[in-house]
């Protein structure tokens, strides 16, 4: 690692609220990540019969525990507890319900307000909201982070190339993109998502299909000015590849005005994922999602619990991310 790189790294550090919210971010990505561990309908461990089982990991009939059925055990059964705990115990998560687990044994109409059981509520269908805020973070923020990361991807590439061979290249390309970025794009994206069932895939490639130009304008800038100095030139004459130049050379100096950029573009990535799902054009109805909360909270106004919920957790991420990405601009400002 470069001594300058240290040096913005150590920058950022610095800079308290945006270290901060790095952190907590990422406990928010962790405890995502861990969601079956967290809030799940199948125990995390059960002891039957001097052997162990892993349920959260691997499917086991009914019969492993002394049950008829050859069928999937269903641990909330009272049934299929009661002989599980003739022979032995089960170490259940902190919340005993899914993203898609309806809690049955509700004493009032759904959705139901915060209780023991559920400490969010229930939204319409009776299913936890607090596991439908744990998935549905788990999936806005990997499908935002894969989204930049393959649109900066592309963004870099293409700017890269635009700017270290200038000429026809680079007015051909700008151009082309100065059409395409004026393209409404989340139009487009609702009108071709409409026409396919929905799907995660389709809707990652329809998004990154309209959502790659971000950075092309910044590093076409830094491989412009780049491109002039002595280094690019010496390393021309002596032969080295254009690859081997725009990639080893020149785009190592260049990419830390982009790097700035990551977080707000990750949190436009997440905020039109939210938005496409709370206007019925995203994820599928039984994925769990912040968008579709937020449309149960606008569908159900007389529980609140659900569009607070949903605010507050999709408040939160964005502002982390505002946060980190304005201390990220301020350690990689080329001018400090």
């Amino acid at each position: 690692m470069s001594s300058i790189v240290r040096t913005r790294l150590q920058r950022f550090r610095q800079h308290k609220l945006g270290w901060a919210s790095f952190i907590l971010f990422s406990v928010i990505l962790v405890l995502s990540l861990a969601a079956e561990l967290i809030a799940n309908d199948k125990p995390l461990l059960v002891k039957y019969d001097d052997s162990y089982y892993l349920p959260v990991l691997k499917t086991y009939p009914e019969t492993t525990f002394g049950g008829v059925f050859e069928t999937e055990a269903d641990y909330k059964d009272p049934a299929v507890q009661t002989l599980i705990e003739a022979k032995g115990w089960a170490v259940w998560p902190l919340v005993k319900f899914s993203y898609q687990t309806p809690n049955l044994d509700l004493a009032v109409p759904v959705p139901s307000p915060p209780s023991k059981q559920n400490w969010l509520g229930t939204d319409d269908q009776g299913r936890d909201v607090f596991a439908r805020i744990l998935y549905g973070l788990r999936v806005s923020l990997l499908f935002g982070l894969a989204l930049t990361f393959c649109s900066a991807l592309f963004g870099i590439t293409v700017g890269a190339i635009q700017g270290y061979y200038g000429g026809w290249i680079d007015l051909l390309g700008q151009r082309l993109i100065e059409v395409w970025n004026g393209l409404p794009m989340l139009f487009m994206v609702m009108i071709l998502v409409s026409m396919f069932v929905p799907n995660v895939y389709w809707l990652f490639f329809i998004m990154l299909f309209f959502g790659w130009t971000v950075l092309v304008g910044i590093v076409r800038a830094e491989f412009l000015k780049a491109r002039q100095l002595d280094y690019v030139r010496a390393a021309q004459v002596l032969g080295v590849t254009d690859r081997a130049i725009i990639f080893r050379h020149i785009l190592p100096n260049a990419i830390s005005s982009s790097l700035s950029q990551l977080p707000f573009i990750l949190t436009t990535n997440i905020s039109a994922l939210t938005a496409l799902d709370f206007l019925g054009y995203g994820l599928p109805p039984d994925a769990a999602s912040l968008g579709e909360l937020l449309l149960q909270g606008k569908n159900n106004l007389d529980a609140p619990w659900l569009a607070i919920s949903g605010f507050f957790s999709l408040a939160i991420v964005l502002s982390l991310l505002i946060y980190i990405g304005e201390a990220a601009r301020d350690a990689f400002d080329p001018r400090k």
